[in-house]
């Protein structure tokens, strides 16, 4: 009789405990709009992005890492927010589109040491693009929302883009 009042105390225990729910979760941002500028840099002294695979014509299939600086401004000696990292993959055997998918992880501000995953179709002769936020960390843990994306300045094969990153945790 003992053991089935241990039995009982315990598992009504377990669950108040799942009721309650984990007490350490950080709180989410409700929304947000983050601004700023990826610097996409595949030459020089320390390149950002690297091709990793060349794909078996033309460009398609061309793979290229990247682990690219995040500024408050367009100019590179602007104060650095964040890296965005992961990859593209040219996606297209006709038109110049890449499949996008990169961590955007923010190293200063209100939102340090959270990170929005992004994923998504980039037709480079696109004045305008958009990608989709699918997932986050930190204060942007479940996040949903969106990316516009343009490119300002193509020195090939460096360019900088400007991204407006709409997010809701």
């Amino acid at each position: 009789m003992a053991c089935c009042k241990l039995n009982s105390v315990l598992l009504l225990a377990v669950a108040v405990v799942l009721a309650a729910g984990p007490a350490t979760l950080p709180v989410s941002a409700a929304s947000a709009h983050l601004h700023f500028y990826m610097h996409d840099v595949l030459t020089g002294p320390s390149p950002t992005a690297v091709q990793v695979l060349n794909g078996p014509r033309g460009h398609f299939g061309d793979t290229i890492v990247i682990d690219d600086v995040l500024t408050q401004g367009a100019a590179r000696s602007s104060a650095m927010v964040g890296r965005a990292q992961g990859h593209y993959i040219w996606a297209s055997t006709g038109n110049p589109e890449l499949l996008v998918t990169m961590n955007v992880v923010l190293t200063s501000g209100p939102y340090a040491g959270s990170s929005v995953t992004v994923v998504g179709r980039d037709d480079i002769g696109a004045a305008v693009r958009e990608l989709s936020v699918v997932g986050g960390t930190g204060q942007f843990r479940m996040a949903r929302g969106y990316v516009l994306w343009k490119t300002v300045s193509l020195d090939h094969p460096n360019a900088v883009l400007e991204l407006d990153v709409f997010v809701d945790a």
